[in-house]
Formats: C-alpha cells, sequence, structure tokens
C-alpha cells in the first residue's frame, strides 16, 4: 500500500476524531420542542392569534405549560389566580373557610373547572379559552379599599380584537367582568359562554350533599334544577336570564349579568354516586348578545363566595338573596324580618352558638308567655271539666255524635272553648317550622361546636352505628335528637295529665307520643343547632308551664266557671262569638237528628 495514501488516510481519521471531541455535535430538536421553540419565539412578539389557534391543533401539553402564565390577586377573603390561556379565572380560593377535613376551600379549581367561550367571528366561530392572551397586570397583594383591574387582550384576524376585563375588590366576593369586541355583521349572533364545574365536597354528609345542591337561576321569579342525589337533571329556558348560581350547600359560584341579560341558557346536573370525591357536576350554557359585547355593554359580576343572608343581600342583583331558602313563602318574612335579624343582633353579644341558640329559645318564648298563659287557662278549665266530661261519656258510650252534642252544650254553659288551648301551638307552629328551614341553610352554624357535637350545621354523630339504619336514621345516632325526643315525649306526658281525654276516632294522648318518634327518624341527620333547638324549646316550655301552674289558683278558676254557668242558664252574661258558634252548631244537629228520626219514621211505615 502506498505511503503516502497511509499517512493521508492516519491524518483524515485523526482530523475527523479531533472535530468530534473539539466541536460537540449540535442536538437535533425533536417536533414537540422544535414546535415549543418556533411558538416561545412567536408569542415574545405577539398573541397567539384565534385563527392560528383554531386552524391548527393546540400542540401539546408541553406547549400549553410552556405559553400558560398565571397572574395571582390576594384580597382579605380570596386568593384569586387568572390564566392567559383564555384570559380566565383559574382558581379562587376562600381564605376565611376551610372543607369539612379542613383542608383549603376552593370554589373553582383547576383540575374541577373548564371556562368555554364560543366567540363568533367574521371567518367561524373561535374558542377563546384555547387562545392565549396578553395582559400589563402584575401580581398584587390588596387591602381592603384597593382594587385591582385585569385586562387580556387578543388580536383576532380582520383586524377583530377581544378584551375582557376583571376588576377584583380588596374585600367581599364579587368579582366585576366585561368583554368587548368589534368587528361588522356579527351584531345578531351571540356569545356561548360554557361553565362546567365539578362540586367538590365541602361538608361531611355526602348523601345530604348531592339532595341539596343545585343550579338557581332567576328570570322574573327564582328557578331551580331539581334535586336529585341519584338522577341526572336537565333543563332549558327561552327566558332571558338576569344570573345563575351553582349552588353548593353553604357557598355559591355565580354569574350576574348587568344590563343585558343571558337568551339560551341550558342547565345540566350529572351525579356518579359511585363517587366519593364529586358531589355533582353541574353545566351551564349561556348565550350573551354579540351587538352587547360590540356595544361595550356586556358586563357581568361573579360571586363566588358563602351564601350568607347578609352578603347576598347586598349583592346588586333583582332578589339575589333568594339563594339563601327562607322556607315557604308564607314562612319567608318570619325568617327574614324577625329569626335573622334577631340570630344576627344576639352574635354580636355572644360568640358562643350553642348559648346563642339558648338565648334565642329564651327570647321567643318570652314574648309568647302570654299565649302560654292563656293555652294553661284554658287547659286548667278543661281539667276541672274533666269529670263532668267523663260522664257524658258514659251515659252514651255507643254514641259519639251524642257525646260531642252533649260536651258542647256543656261548654256553652260555663263558657269555656276548647280552641283556647291552641292558639299558643298555632302561634308557635309557624315559628318552629321557620327555623326548621332556617338552621340547615344558616352558614353562621358550618364548623361552629357545642358540647360534644363538632359542627353544629350538620349532625351530632355521638354514636357511629356499623349499619346504616333506614328511614333517614343512617349510620349514627345523633345524641341532641334522642334529648328532642325524649323532652317532647315528656312534654306530652305532662300535657296529658292536665288534659281530658277527647272523645273521636284518634287517640290524641297516644298521637302525643307517637308524633315525638316518628320525628326522631326525620331528624336523626338534621343539624344538631335544630335538634338542640327544639330540644331547649321543650324544656323551656316545659318549666314555663309548672311555673304559671305556682300562681293560677284553681278554686278561683272553678268559681268562674260556676258563675257563667249561672249567668248563661239566667240569660244574664253576653254571648260570645264561640258560644254562639256553638249555639248554632247545636241548632243545626237538633234539626239533622229530627229529620234522620222523621226518615226512619217514615221508612217503618212502608
Amino acid at each position: 500500500m502506498d505511503k503516502n495514501f497511509i499517512i493521508g488516510l492516519v491524518l483524515i481519521m485523526l482530523m475527523l476524531i479531533g472535530y468530534q471531541i473539539l466541536v460537540p455535535k449540535p442536538v437535533e430538536p425533536t417536533p414537540v420542542e422544535q414546535t415549543r421553540s418556533d411558538t416561545v419565539r412567536r408569542a415574545a412578539a405577539t398573541p397567539i392569534s384565534a385563527s392560528d389557534s383554531s386552524n391548527t391543533s393546540t400542540s401539546s401539553d408541553s406547549v400549553a405549560k410552556a405559553e400558560a402564565k398565571d397572574l395571582v390577586i390576594e384580597t382579605q377573603d380570596t386568593r384569586v389566580v387568572f390564566t392567559n390561556k383564555g384570559g380566565v379565572l383559574k382558581e379562587v380560593m376562600l381564605k376565611k373557610y376551610k372543607t369539612y377535613d379542613k383542608k383549603p376551600l376552593y370554589l373553582i379549581s383547576e383540575a374541577h373547572n373548564q371556562f368555554k367561550i364560543d366567540f363568533p367571528t367574521q371567518t367561524g366561530d373561535v374558542t377563546l379559552t384555547n387562545v392565549f392572551f396578553s395582559t400589563d397586570a402584575k401580581d398584587q397583594q390588596l387591602t381592603e379599599k384597593d382594587s385591582a383591574v385585569v385586562t387580556y387582550r387578543v388580536n383576532l384576524k380582520n383586524n377583530q380584537f377581544v378584551e375582557q376585563t376583571y376588576v377584583v375588590h380588596g374585600a367581599g366576593y364579587v368579582i366585576d367582568y366585561s368583554i368587548k369586541s368589534n368587528g361588522l355583521g356579527l351584531g345578531d349572533k351571540s356569545v356561548t359562554f360554557n361553565w362546567q364545574n365539578d362540586l367538590l365536597q365541602l361538608e361531611n354528609d355526602m348523601k345530604k350533599n348531592r339532595e341539596v345542591v343545585t343550579i338557581n337561576y332567576y328570570t322574573d321569579e327564582l328557578l331551580s334544577l331539581p334535586t336529585s342525589p341519584t338522577a341526572n337533571e336537565e333543563e332549558k329556558t327561552a327566558d332571558p336570564v338576569k344570573w345563575f348560581t351553582i349552588k353548593h350547600k353553604y357557598f355559591l359560584a355565580g354569574l350576574i349579568a348587568d344590563k343585558h341579560p343571558f337568551n339560551n341558557v341550558a342547565l345540566n346536573a350529572n351525579v356518579n354516586p359511585n363517587d366519593s370525591t364529586i358531589v355533582k357536576t353541574m353545566r351551564v350554557s349561556a348565550g350573551i348578545p354579540m351587538s352587547s359585547i360590540q356595544k361595550g355593554e356586556a358586563k357581568f359580576q361573579f360571586f363566588l363566595g358563602p351564601n350568607d343572608y347578609h352578603l347576598v343581600d347586598k349583592v346588586q342583583a333583582e332578589n339575589f338573596d333568594e339563594n339563601v331558602y327562607l322556607g315557604y313563602a308564607f314562612l319567608k318574612p318570619i325568617n327574614k324580618f324577625f329569626l335573622v335579624p334577631l340570630f344576627n343582633f344576639l352574635e354580636k353579644f355572644v360568640s358562643n352558638y350553642g348559648l346563642l341558640i339558648i338565648l334565642l329559645v329564651l327570647f321567643v318564648k318570652t314574648l309568647l308567655t302570654p299565649l302560654t298563659y292563656k293555652s294553661y287557662i284554658s287547659m286548667a278549665k278543661m281539667k276541672l271539666l274533666a269529670p263532668e266530661l267523663e260522664e257524658i261519656r258514659a251515659q252514651n258510650p255507643d254514641d259519639m255524635a251524642k257525646q260531642q252534642q252533649d260536651q258542647m252544650k256543656l261548654y256553652q254553659q260555663v263558657g269555656v272553648s276548647p280552641l283556647s288551648g291552641c292558639i299558643p301551638v298555632l302561634a308557635t307552629m309557624p315559628i318552629l317550622f321557620s327555623l326548621f328551614f332556617l338552621f340547615p341553610n344558616l352558614i353562621e352554624l358550618r364548623q361552629q361546636s357545642f358540647l360534644w357535637a363538632s359542627d353544629l350545621s350538620t349532625y351530632d354523630s355521638f354514636i357511629k352505628l356499623p349499619f346504616t339504619v333506614p328511614f333517614g336514621v343512617g349510620n349514627h345516632i345523633s345524641l341532641f335528637t334522642m334529648m328532642m325526643t325524649a323532652s317532647s315525649i315528656g312534654y306530652a306526658y305532662y300535657n296529658n295529665q292536665i288534659t281530658p281525654t277527647q272523645p273521636g276516632p284518634v287517640n290524641m294522648k297516644m298521637l302525643g307520643y307517637i308524633m315525638p318518634l316518628m320525628f326522631m327518624f326525620v331528624l336523626n341527620s338534621f343539624p344538631a343547632g335544630l335538634t338542640f333547638y327544639y330540644f331547649v324549646s321543650n324544656i323551656v316550655t316545659i318549666a314555663q308551664q309548672l311555673l304559671i301552674k305556682r300562681f293560677v289558683n284553681e278554686d278561683k278558676i272553678r268559681a268562674i266557671l260556676e258563675e257563667n254557668r249561672r249567668k248563661n242558664a239566667n240569660g244574664e252574661k253576653k254571648q260570645t262569638k264561640f258560644q254562639k258558634y256553638l249555639e248554632k252548631s247545636l241548632q243545626a244537629a237538633d234539626e239533622a237528628k229530627k229529620k234522620q228520626a222523621e226518615l226512619e219514621k217514615r221508612a217503618k211505615k212502608k
């Protein structure tokens, strides 16, 4: 082999080896990495246009991570995180509240919330939430009187732009939101705003949560998506919707329209009974008129906070306070104008909510003392008449109609109204029913402990059962419910001692024992604050009657009855309305009896 050839070959090999050592070979980017670097360079110059994002698929998760940028605004009450991907809310955490297991409480979280805004353009709809917006806003920590303005903007094709502006206030749970754009020939179209929210479990009882979470929406009246712990629900409405809220048991995530209401609203609630994390998945689709966006009139408010009556009542939206359910129409005024103000008045002086409930009972019972006194006097009169009533029943043991007729004559003679003892009960019932609706919706009781109950807004699980009892009892025993039941039975026993047995197909005395047992099953899973109120109310009522008994002289009452009997017999006493009613009833009964006798007599002749 030629010597020069060998030397040349060796030199070439040495040169190649030296080049490999001294000059590293550049690494070829993978297709994804190359796309990322190109995209980042474009993003540095100008935001990604919606037309590009709509005509080409979003590259990959790594692209989104490279481009997405969070913006954090902290207030006294919330921590709000925005993202430039879509220019939407990414997270909202409520600082002053925790979940039932003491974790941070998120009403909007990245993994369980999705906004989708389909925006019409001259070249077709663009999904804005796939578009990357630009903003000059920076992270901020706000004081109570501060506010932060966050504006996201993106340029579209044909010189069209979209601008979304948020105003976050230093205190409270309202975030102002507006969206505006330009563009010709689009005024008759609508932007479709889609909101999907997985309701995380914020309270301890998953079944109870699924029974109460819903979507409220307001047209000219408050409407709600039907609630079911197991079934999916769906509704559509063509009526303009002024606001809607995704409602947890004690919290709201909603959107309120300012001037131009939403159109073509569709609502869905989907539930997976086997899911132990998600209560329900809520979806709302709402149309925003494009004309209002072009005029700069598409203004809204997010409400993301507790469903506290005093907070929602201040929101500038028609009847937004109805998100706090205060009972049926005839009960709502009692809660709104009496019990809620009274409860909040007592809050100023008492920090322990168990003691506050006791004070609430004492105040209500003191207010009703005159009626309680009148009821006791009526029962005392009935007790004194018990021997005569028993004699009437013995005279006609098989003739119920005759018994009732003779009893009415007796009442007329002595001037007693057996209904007067029911007046305090009837006066108390609306308050008890109002509390039945108020306490489960009173966020003030949430996570407030008293005695063995760790949370007065839910049941006190004094005893855990290894099995589930049907009829609403569940897998626990509530001690407050047991105490309420025992006090109700004790109150029924006390009443039965001073109330004579009334004739009729139903034994009212036995009913007084049966009803508390029935309510025990119903209320075992209700808030401990409610059953504790009922327990204290029963105890105070018994104490009231025992106290009144010490000041009531039965001999004086007996003398009054005899005096009434004498005056009525001589025609000296003017008849009361009830006595006139009794007299007419007796006359009608006598006439009916005579007609029946004549008919029987004619039938025998035939």
